[in-house]
């Protein structure tokens, strides 16, 4: 049995500090968000102290301090043959590999080859390292794709990854600015304080005078949508998704090259490849209309999360969403043309209302904001957790041209403050939504259903729709674009859950990790232990083993376990 390789994030708290006196966000910080969600045990370095008494065998280096003692730990450690990832930032490294950085990049795309598909995916920002003398190119052993700026067709500016000998060991560089680029793309490149920019052809007029999730987006119009036959764009790649594969299929690489191996808690439970989640809100709140999709939902055989707008149903509804096993949500209103605005202490009585008419014994853990209202970056989240709201719903598209994967993601996520709160994870998760209302005309039509569908079969993720209960009530399209959704979905092997179900599993196989960032309740537990879900932990398979299914595109053998207790 080969031996498990150790992983350490060397992240210095002290170089955090620094950067937060002077208003700099630290996105680097969410590595290891990245590595709990894809189910990557590892270990925790501060400085070069710690990297010399740990000795593990990669270290991904997100923020490190730029002194002499910091490089010669480094110096000491490659030499003696360990392995290190140095990102966009980490310039401290390359004269170790006899470059300098020479070119910064404010976006552009990467291309390269995974799983056998040519991908093509934006990023953030790059730094470029060049040879610092002659003979310095030898050092470089290893790379991978290619960084064009600005545009895919823009000019070719050099390579996104690289490997340098030194010593017995190797240096990494990926030009790119990992961290940032992710957060970007799932949170807006910067707070929502004002309009977004519309489209150019007029899909997607975001700059409607209401301040929402997509007034601040890091795609481009031009070059991150595609467009369904019946003429509706849409943003047709999980990019963010794929950053994190492309990223972790190296890194497992890397490890497989050193002669050792490597445990993956799987994303889902035994059986299960990815999950479909229908939501609803209950905009206008007429008895009629929950009572139709009640009675769709129960011919598909669905259970789904109604977030509810004061001033809500009538009090029997409630009590046959919930005998139906549907999940009973909140629907938060800060829209001005309705009388409300975003305010903490609003958003608290609204939420004290739901629970009021609900009953004290319904836990209201979903969230979504009426349409897609959201200011700042990160405000919502903390108001959420404050308040015991443990999932939120809110990043999701508006407008007919701008569905599908806006924010890069169809993951359940935690997300990241601002700077102002020192970039900290909010014990929040977020599950985007894709499209809404399709087949009401002035929305996306069914034939988006398919590609988005295929899409978060890509990457093993959520594949989120939200229907209004007022449209399945009004409209036969609506009902059949649901009856079409459902039967396509379990075609592809797609579960149907609820919020409430990705959460308690989220947090449950989290907490499994020996990082142990989120924690899992004893209700989480008891969910999962009363699901019958079972973990799944993926290792690369050796010559002899039978191969069960590629993880991040690498051939795993599985094994099935059950610890809720």
């Amino acid at each position: 049995m080969m031996q498990e390789a150790t992983i350490g994030l060397w992240f210095d708290q002290q170089e955090a500090e620094r950067r937060w006196r002077y208003g700099l966000n630290v996105f680097e910080k969410y590595a290891g968000e990245v590595l709990e969600h894809a189910g990557l045990p590892h270990i925790m370095i501060g400085n070069s102290e710690q990297l010399e008494a740990l000795q593990p065998d990669v270290v991904l280096a997100v923020l490190i301090k730029d002194d002499a003692d910091t490089k010669e730990a480094v110096s000491r450690y490659l030499s003696a043959g360990g392995t290190i990832i140095a990102f966009a930032g980490m310039n401290e490294f390359a004269s170790l590999a006899g470059q300098v950085p020479y070119q910064r990049i404010e976006n552009g795309y990467a291309s390269l080859d995974y799983k056998g598909e040519a991908l093509l995916l934006r990023f953030a920002q790059a730094v470029i390292w060049a040879a610092a003398g002659t003979g310095a190119e030898s050092a470089v052993t290893a790379s991978l794709g290619v960084i064009t700026e600005a545009r895919p067709e823009g000019k070719t500016a050099g390579t996104l990854v690289q490997t340098y000998a030194i010593g017995r060991g190797k240096l990494i560089h990926w030009a790119v600015d990992l961290w940032g680029t992710i957060v970007g793309m799932q949170q807006g490149r910067l707070p929502v304080t004002r309009d977004g920019l519309p489209a150019p052809d007029g899909s997607a007029e975001v700059n409607d005078g209401i301040l929402k999730a997509d007034d601040q987006i890091a795609f481009d119009w031009q070059y991150d949508r595609q467009t369904t036959s019946s003429g509706v764009p849409y943003f047709h790649l999980p990019q963010a998704d794929l950053w994190k594969e492309v990223f972790i299929n190296h890194l497992i690489r890397i490890i497989m090259e050193s002669g050792k191996s490597l445990t993956i808690l799987g994303y889902w439970p035994d059986g299960i490849q990815q999950v479909a989640t229908i939501s609803h809100d209950s905009d206008q709140n007429r008895d009629e209309h929950a009572w139709a999709t009640l009675e769709l939902l129960a011919e598909v055989d669905v259970r789904s999360t109604w977030c509810m707008l004061e001033p809500g149903y009538s009090p029997p509804i409630y009590d046959k969403v919930r005998e139906a096993g549907h999940e009973l949500a909140f629907h938060y209103n800060a829209l001005a043309l309705e009388g409300r605005h975003w305010d903490e202490a609003d958003f608290q009585r609204q939420l004290e209302w739901l629970r009021s008419v609900c009953g004290q014994d319904t836990r209201i853990l979903t969230n979504k904001n009426h349409y897609t209202r959201f200011e700042g970056f990160s405000e919502l989240f903390a108001w959420c957790e404050k308040y015991g709201i443990a999932v939120d719903q809110t990043r999701g598209p508006s407008k007919k041209g701008n569905v599908g994967f806006l924010f890069g993601t169809c993951h359940p996520y935690f997300p990241i403050a601002w700077s102002t709160d020192h970039n900290r994870i909010y014990n929040v998760l977020e599950i985007s939504f894709l499209t809404q209302d399709l087949e009401l005309g002035h929305l996306a039509d069914n034939q988006v259903i398919e590609p988005f569908l295929d899409g978060v079969k890509k990457v093993n993720g959520v594949a989120h729709f939200l229907y209004h209960q007022t449209h399945i009530h009004a409209r036969e399209s609506v009902r059949d674009s649901i009856r079409y959704l459902v039967a396509a979905a379990r075609s592809k092997g797609f579960e149907f859950w609820t919020s409430e179900q990705i959460n308690d599993w989220e947090r449950y196989r989290r907490s499994l990790l020996n990082t142990g960032t989120i924690k899992s309740s004893p209700a989480n537990r008891d969910k999962v232990r009363a699901a019958g879900w079972q973990e799944v932990y993926w290792t690369p398979a050796g010559k002899n083993d039978i191969v069960e299914q590629e993880v991040f595109g690498i051939p795993c053998k599985k094994t099935v376990k059950t610890t809720a207790n």
